[in-house]
């Protein structure tokens, strides 16, 4: 019974295998591992309130007792950033999930179909894609009053341009191939057609695309937060951390309270992109292990 092997377990096995052979993306898988499960356990991790105060103790350096020192408020740091991780991953991902849904549906209805409805959805691609998204951005932020549930539409609504393009790039390419004409002959209806046979097969871009929008979304919410128009205080956020930290004495005086939230940022953003080389490389047919 060891040679009964469906092509699905193969062709997993196949991508494990190349995934791991790339050591960068090992890193970067493990890193974000421990990150997220550090960031889900920050309530029974965290040895601090992430927003209890204490003057007395402000700015002090890391010790024994607060591993990461202290902010101008006297807030322990290590808790903040851990309760930070949770707002900065969870904005990243909820909002990659909302626009890979919104552009997976709109790219796979343009590419399948076709005609006037491809020119329609790609010339509002174009509009959305000619303004400078960083402008666009910081408006919508400015007219909605700052906050995590308007971050991830706001982000959701502007980032699903990028698949749109690629999932119908895809479908162009697929749409014409045997099995979706053998679907086409014995009556399949359209819906069963992208959904159930065309989008499968191009779920490999899609995924690694998702992996790089995440660490661009967590960059680019940190810094809006950093500009004050992101995550707002109380709530702890990497990015509000730096804002918060941004006064020339202290950044003199107390290194160790701005270069805890910027490490965290730059090892999970670049920790992201690893995983998402690593990602294509591995979904890529025309790379051998």
């Amino acid at each position: 019974m060891q040679g009964v092997n469906t092509s699905h377990d193969t062709m997993l096995g196949i991508i494990v295998r190349k995934f791991v052979k790339n050591k960068l993306a090992v890193f970067g898988g493990i890193f974000l591992i421990i990150i997220i499960a550090a960031a889900l356990l920050a309530p029974f991790i965290a040895p601090f309130s992430p927003s209890k105060q204490n003057l007395l103790i402000k700015l002090q350096a890391p010790n024994s007792e607060h591993w990461l020192g202290t902010d101008r408020f006297g807030r322990d740091v290590f808790s903040r950033l851990l309760y930070g991780a949770r707002i900065s991953l969870l904005v990243g991902f909820a909002s990659v999930l909302g626009s890979i849904t919104i552009g997976t549906f709109l790219g796979a209805v343009a590419g399948y179909v076709g005609g006037i409805v491809d020119a329609m959805i790609m010339r509002f691609v174009d509009i959305i894609l000619s303004i400078p998204s960083i402008f666009l951005l910081i408006t919508l932020v400015t007219i909605f009053k700052p906050g995590v549930d308007k971050l991830i539409l706001i982000f959701a609504l502007l980032g699903w341009t990028t698949t749109a393009r690629l999932v119908r790039g895809e479908f162009l390419s697929l749409r014409s191939r045997e099995f979706v004409l053998a679907s086409k002959t014995i009556g399949t209806k359209t819906p069963t057609i992208i959904f159930s046979h065309i989008l499968p097969n191009a779920m490999g871009p899609i995924i690694v695309s998702a992996t790089l929008a995440v660490g661009y979304v967590i960059l680019a919410e940190s810094g809006l937060s950093y500009l004050g128009l992101g995550i707002q205080p109380p709530h702890a956020s990497w990015g509000n951390m730096l804002q918060d930290a941004q006064n020339f004495t202290i950044l003199l005086k107390s290194w160790w309270y701005p270069l805890a939230p910027g490490l965290m940022i730059l090892l999970t953003v670049i920790c992201f992109n690893f995983v998402g080389d690593g990602m294509r490389d591995a979904l890529d047919p025309k790379i051998n292990e």
